[in-house]
């Protein structure tokens, strides 16, 4: 800890980041616990798999690209009101699914309270995360970051178990009360640092200005940035969205090993390196430098998705190697606002995020059906990986030969 920051300040970021970690953990279901309601919600409702689908395209659509809009209102009145809102909204959102009868109450209950809400959420708990922490802004935003991400580990279990006792329904209920209720009392608690916290310097490569979204944009070092994220998510969500079929398809999914079969044992490790690599992989880059952890971790998942295809017919290893993607590309999420902040400052940090994270909605918008498309036309995975290894080893080579000069000479400006 550095000597000019005092024992209270210290305390206090710490208290502020636990209380990110919880509201993120209650704003994680609906996103990743939707699968369980799907089948139920066909019943009630009468309606096939792609009408319920497009819920979940909402939500995310929602989430992201509503975020510039979300990051403003936070920068301007402050996290503590609008992140409980959010909370809220989010929670709302699966007590009114719980009462709807049509498709479209469904899209204005769960896709649109939900995204709305989540969106809120996230970007204005990474927003406050970089500020409270300049000298481990890698590591505080990884693992709010996770947070999300592993939220629903301790809810998936109850809530399926509840909807087998009892329903949807009053899961719904139940949970969204729940869930709501947590993330705004944990959000009624935050706040930004102040002049009185004495906070320590930035620990890497930091530009020292207080640039705004609408002169940001117009730089070159954003620009690069918002295509490497936009490359980088849209190969992960190409494998994410596709990962049980081109398992199926290269006949391991249920193949068994370590005494379960492929294709559950995969996602199951999975999950944990994804989470697990966002606060790694923010430590490593406040040591080493952002384009430099970039440029690791970017290319080992190139290399791992490389070997994933060439040795797809054993099971084992292919369910290890895909753990090993995974904790090349989960680390986006804490690498990207990191940088984005060290580089344009933090008066307007949250939005600057917002409209950063648009990349994030590019990538779930074109991931999944470029794919599917890509598959449907060649009649082979093979094109689509290649195109994920080419984009994963391209935005490693951008973040050390390009980036990393640019943000130097932005800096020095």
């Amino acid at each position: 800890m550095s000597p000019t920051v005092s024992a209270a300040s210290s305390s206090t970021r710490w208290v502020q980041l636990g209380l990110g970690l919880v509201a993120m953990m209650s704003i994680s279901s609906p996103q990743y616990v939707w699968t369980l309601f799907t089948k139920p919600l066909q019943t009630s409702l009468g309606v096939g798999l792609p009408a319920i689908q497009i819920t979940f395209s909402l939500v995310i659509v929602l989430q992201t690209f509503f975020s510039p809009l979300q990051g403003y209102l936070i920068d301007k009145f402050g996290p503590r009101l609008l992140i409980a809102i959010g909370c809220l909204l989010s929670g709302a959102g699966w007590v009114a699914t719980a009462y709807v009868h049509s498709l479209t109450g469904l899209y204005l209950t769960y896709g649109l309270l939900c995204g709305l809400g989540t969106g809120i959420v996230y970007v204005g708990i990474v927003g406050l995360m970089v500020r409270w922490f300049p000298d481990r802004r890698g590591f505080a935003t990884g693992m709010v970051a996770a947070g999300y991400g592993f939220g629903a580990i301790l809810t998936t279990f109850p809530i399926d178990t509840m909807i087998k006792a009892s329903g949807y329904q009053h899961t719904l209920v139940v949970f969204g009360c729940i869930l709501g209720v947590v993330g705004a009392v944990a959000a009624l608690a935050m706040r930004m640092p102040t002049a009185d916290d004495a906070l320590p310097a930035p620990a890497v490569m930091s530009s020292g200005k207080s640039i705004g979204p609408g002169e940001m944009i117009k730089t070159p070092v954003f620009g690069l940035m918002f295509v490497m994220m936009t490359m980088m998510s849209t190969g992960g969500l190409m494998i994410i969205s596709q990962f049980a079929a081109f398992s199926r398809a290269f006949g391991v999914a249920d193949v068994v090993v370590l005494g379960m079969a492929a294709l559950p044992l995969a996602l199951s490790i999975d999950r944990i390196t994804n989470g697990a690599t966002r606060p790694f992989f923010g430590w490593v880059s406040d040591r080493i430098g952002r384009e430099n952890t970039m440029a690791i971790a970017f290319l080992m998942e190139a290399a791992a998705v490389t070997a994933m295809v060439l040795l797809r017919n054993d099971a084992l290893v292919f369910a290890l190697l895909s753990g090993v993607v995974f904790f090349g590309w989960g680390e986006i999420f804490s690498l990207f606002p990191s940088t984005l902040t060290d580089t344009f400052g933090t008066r307007h940090a949250t939005t600057n995020y917002g409209v950063l994270y648009i990349a994030q909605g590019i990538g779930s918008v074109l991931g999944g059906p470029l794919a599917a498309l890509l598959h449907d036309k060649t009649g082979t995975w093979l094109p689509v990986f290649a195109i994920i290894i080419t984009m994963d080893a391209l935005t490693g080579l951008l973040a050390f030969f390009a980036l990393k000069p640019l943000r130097k000479r932005y800096a020095a400006a």
